[in-house]
């Protein structure tokens, strides 16, 4: 058995799953009455990190955004992974909403997350990796206890625990 025992923290999004809430959601508004000869859309574009939302008007493209962000639970995505830009004028008199799908753990999320781990008091080591924060200890329990602290905290980001050794 190894004498050291780790877990990374990362912030990862299924590219999968958003794309069947994609087509989820292009099929409930085809199928919704009050979207009849509506021009609203769902596309993701650039790399697949960015969503566009268009409709006629602010009204249509909340409840867009709506029965998308119910899609995503739905597949088992987490709000907290969108970043929603500015509502901006389109062509033809309609309106775009672009919404960014964060991935990873920013540098400054990554030392909040390992300040919180510190102030716990655990008998841990938790170092930045990139994108991501790996926890190591001597103790599978102590990185249990640490794993249980952090799901109860809310560090605007969302977060799963991977390579648990």
């Amino acid at each position: 058995m190894a004498d050291q025992n780790s877990f990374d923290v990362v912030s990862e999004v299924d590219m999968q799953e958003v794309k069947n809430a994609l087509d989820q959601t292009a099929k409930e508004l085809q199928q919704r009455f009050d979207f009849k000869g509506s021009k609203s859309r769902v596309t993701l574009e650039e790399g697949d990190k960015i969503l566009v939302i268009v409709s006629d008007d602010e009204a249509k493209l909340k409840s867009v955004i709506d029965i998308l962000q119910t899609k995503f639970v739905k597949r088992g995505i987490s709000l907290k992974a969108l970043d929603y830009g500015k509502v901006e004028q389109a062509l033809a008199g309609t309106v775009r909403q672009r919404v960014t799908i964060t991935q990873g753990i920013a540098s400054e999320k990554a030392k909040e997350i390992s300040k919180a781990i510190r102030d716990g008091k655990f008998k841990v080591q938790a170092q930045i990796q990139g994108d991501q924060l790996r926890v190591t200890s001597k103790s599978r329990d102590e990185l249990q206890t640490v794993i249980a602290f952090l799901k109860d905290r809310d560090f605007g980001i969302p977060v799963q625990f991977t390579n648990y050794r």
